[in-house]
């Protein structure tokens, strides 16, 4: 009977083992067919491949976790409805440059938008000068005030724009606001409660408290926008918050450059607003108080381009790769986190080589010691290649701004990484003007103040070159 009761345990356990290793096949058939089809870069394909076959259940577990881009298929609601759609029959471009005619084609089958003319643009530093105007548009608000942040803080200046926000509702006013779900707080921000118990309409963007929706973390809203009945419109990098009124010396100011918009071009600053706010809340938003018909307000012309994990994914990366193509004399940027891709990368080299200009402003220290030290480990090829590379003394400044041959410049809300690049939701304004190239590349210029060079990096001391290529690694999610 012992002899019996020890085989068929045997048997069992055999038979166990083989039914785990042949559900252990299909799962890791199942991933390889899921990352064939569905993983365009083939280092991220093979990685996950080789995991799922190597351990069935902890690999597959890992990706169905973390790799399935469920970024891409929760965005796609976001495409707008047809009664918001802008008419998809090709547009004539407002005029251009000459030099930039070829751009400015590339950037229309991007965007599927034209360059329009008559716009008017001002540039604020840090809140200090933002936010009274901000505050100041939304007090003569009469129709409508469209506000999103990433960052909106239940501070001092965050208490006025609730309050300047509840009291444009109060005179007839239709306000809708968006906060990130995760930049302004992530357990239900307090500022969202305080829009909340006013009565003022405010949604959050993709935010969940469940721990298996953790996925969704990189799926966020970084726009910076404020609209006033469609006709006014300020974009940048400026949030809500104390921090960004260096005047008053906070514990950790932060300069910042934020942009007022007024003429044609607030119309599609508005339409990327209508869609986020159709996403959060299912709602609607219709009729002249958001779409009124815009009269020239200046000599500017310009056009919105979005990016994000949806549809537009890439986009602002595309025309990043377009304008870099098309310099002739000079490219200069500034961002607070610079890890762009390899082949932004490579662009840049290739742009210095044939002569061109690049100069890279980036602060001495960030927000986030983890992109400086991948900064460092990330810079060697565009140094080697001859692209100058300045360092921006304190306070941080979160500032974004990018200029090409002293006449186009780029503005808005979105870093030079592949958080901006690929799985935010940004929004920036593309423009043709040679006053604000100029006024930005003097502020650029400003900026510079130590050159990083090789000697620099390479006196870095072992464990910290070691340190700075490992956080590197991280570059898809820093």
């Amino acid at each position: 009977m012992e002899e019996v009761l020890t085989r068929w345990l045997g048997t069992t356990a055999s038979l166990r083992t083989e039914i785990v290793a042949a559900i252990g096949l299909v799962i890791s058939l199942g991933v390889s067919v899921h990352v064939l089809l569905r993983k365009r870069v083939v280092g991220a394909a093979i990685g996950w491949i080789g995991l799922a076959w190597l351990a069935p259940v902890f690999g597959s577990l890992l990706y169905i976790t973390f790799g399935i881009n469920r970024v891409e298929r929760r965005a796609r609601r976001l495409k707008r409805r047809p009664s918001q759609t802008i008419d998809d029959t090709p547009q004539p471009s407002a005029h251009v440059p000459e030099a930039f005619r070829a751009l400015d084609r590339a950037v229309q089958a991007i965007t599927g938008l034209p360059t329009v003319a008559g716009n008017r643009i001002e540039i604020f530093r840090n809140g200090d000068e933002a936010y009274p105007a901000m505050l100041d548009a939304i007090g003569q608000a009469r129709r409508s005030v469209a506000l999103s942040s990433y960052i909106f803080r239940d501070d001092e200046i965050g208490r006025a724009f609730c309050d300047a926000l509840k009291a444009a509702q109060e005179r007839g006013a239709e306000v809708r606001v968006i906060l990130d779900g995760i930049g302004s707080g992530y357990f239900f921000p307090a500022a969202w409660r305080r829009l909340r118990r006013l009565g003022v309409p405010a949604g959050l963007f993709m935010h969940s408290v469940l721990p298996w929706r953790m996925p969704f973390l990189n799926l966020r809203t970084h726009k910076k926008l404020l609209i006033l009945d469609g006709q006014i419109a300020f974009t940048g990098g400026v949030n809500i918050s104390d921090g960004n009124r260096v005047r008053e010396k906070p514990d950790f100011p932060i300069r910042d450059t934020h942009f007022r918009i007024e003429g044609p071009v607030v119309e599609h600053l508005t339409q990327a607003f209508i869609a986020d706010w159709l996403f959060v809340s299912d709602e609607e938003l219709e009729g002249e108080a958001w779409l009124p018909p815009l009269a020239p307000a200046g000599t500017v012309t310009a056009r919105v381009v979005t990016s994000g994990p949806d549809a537009d994914i890439e986009k602002i990366a595309t025309v990043i790769l377009q304008v870099i193509a098309c310099a002739r004399h000079s490219i200069r940027l500034t961002t607070p986190y610079f890890l762009p891709n390899d082949l932004i990368v490579n662009a840049l080299c290739l742009a210095a080589t044939r002569g061109i200009e690049v100069d890279v402003v980036i602060p001495k220290a960030s927000d986030h010691r983890f992109v400086d030290w991948a900064t460092r480990g990330h810079i060697d090829p565009l140094l080697k290649s001859g692209v100058r590379i300045w360092i921006d003394g304190p306070p941080f400044d979160h500032s974004k701004a990018m200029t090409v041959d002293g006449q186009w410049c780029f503005i808005g809300s979105a870093n030079w990484d592949s958080r901006s690049f690929r799985l935010n939701f940004e929004l920036n304004v593309e423009v043709y003007d040679v006053p604000l190239a100029r006024a930005l590349e003097a502020f650029i210029a400003g900026k510079r103040r130590t050159r990083l060079t090789q000697a620099d990096l390479d006196a870095r001391a072992l464990p910290v070159r070691l340190r700075d290529a490992a956080v590197r690694l991280l570059l898809p999610y820093l």
